[in-house]
């Protein structure tokens, strides 16, 4: 298990916390760097984890690894590195592991924040949060470019003559997602179609969405008109908050998401 550089000290002391930082897919710890470099000028302790496969972990990629092994990088980075009063940080894809994490050591977990993401209910896989046509194309890119068992690295392209990206992309600039093109590595597909087990009752661990390509009004909507992933992510325990801008808010707005995780963490 690899984890990006940490300041002095393991756990969450006064006004200080112990934040551990999971990227999406196809990022290693690398897409956090700034983030982190803020977060540890406030003071506090920061852990960004490299799942396995992910990142400068490439080499571990195997049609093995799926959500269990996520969840083990980060148990072990929590553990082995002794934290109490962890704020897990979850972004896109992470939410499964982080999820299973946090549901496994729910003593050493004071919040996980989700960004732009959130828990599934028990028994899905993240596959299943596609509608049927974007599922299906996400199979046939694994089947025909990912050797049966990689999700291809994304295009992180533009307009011509862009200087940012729009959608997902948005706030991003050309430079960025050269970055994310030339740095993004294949992800395991079995982190897409293992399903995640939950423990009935839940832990009660405070929650926190960081709501950035979906506006909280339609969260809410959704969560109102039954859909299964969104009503997880109402109710007691959770709080919220919204930072327009892209998929990628690590990097198209490093310094705003950074305050909002600390201020997640006082809470």
């Amino acid at each position: 298990m690899a984890a990006g550089n940490t300041a002095t000290g393991n756990t969450a002391t006064g006004d200080r916390a112990a934040f551990v930082l999971v990227p999406g897919f196809w990022l290693g710890a690398w897409a956090w760097d700034e983030v982190a470099a803020e977060l540890r000028a406030a003071g506090h302790d920061v852990h960004a984890v490299t799942p396995a496969g992910q990142g400068e972990r490439a080499a571990e990629a195997a049609p093995g690894v799926c959500v269990d092994t996520h969840i083990a990088d980060i148990v072990q980075v929590v553990e082995g590195g002794g934290l109490e009063r962890v704020v897990l940080v979850a972004h896109s894809g992470a939410n499964m592991a982080a999820t299973g994490a946090a549901d496994r050591i729910p003593g050493r977990i004071a919040r996980i924040v989700y960004v732009d993401t959130g828990p599934m209910p028990s028994g899905m896989a993240g596959i299943d949060f596609h509608e049927p046509e974007a599922r299906a194309e996400l199979e046939r890119q694994v089947a025909e470019e990912g050797e049966g068992w990689k999700i291809p690295v994304p295009p992180f392209t533009t307009d011509a003559g862009s200087d940012a990206g729009s959608g997902e992309l948005a706030g991003l600039t050309e430079e960025q997602l050269a970055v994310l093109q030339e740095r993004g590595t294949p992800q395991p597909f079995g982190t897409a179609t293992q399903p995640l087990k939950r423990p009935d009752p839940l832990p009660a661990t405070p929650r926190t969405l960081i709501a950035t390509t979906i506006p909280l009004a339609a969260v809410r909507a959704m969560a109102e008109q039954g859909h299964p992933v969104f009503a997880e992510m109402t109710g007691p325990g959770w709080t919220y908050r919204e930072l327009p801008t892209g998929h990628w808010p690590m990097l198209s707005r490093p310094r705003d998401l950074a305050a909002l995780l600390v201020e997640a963490a006082a809470r």
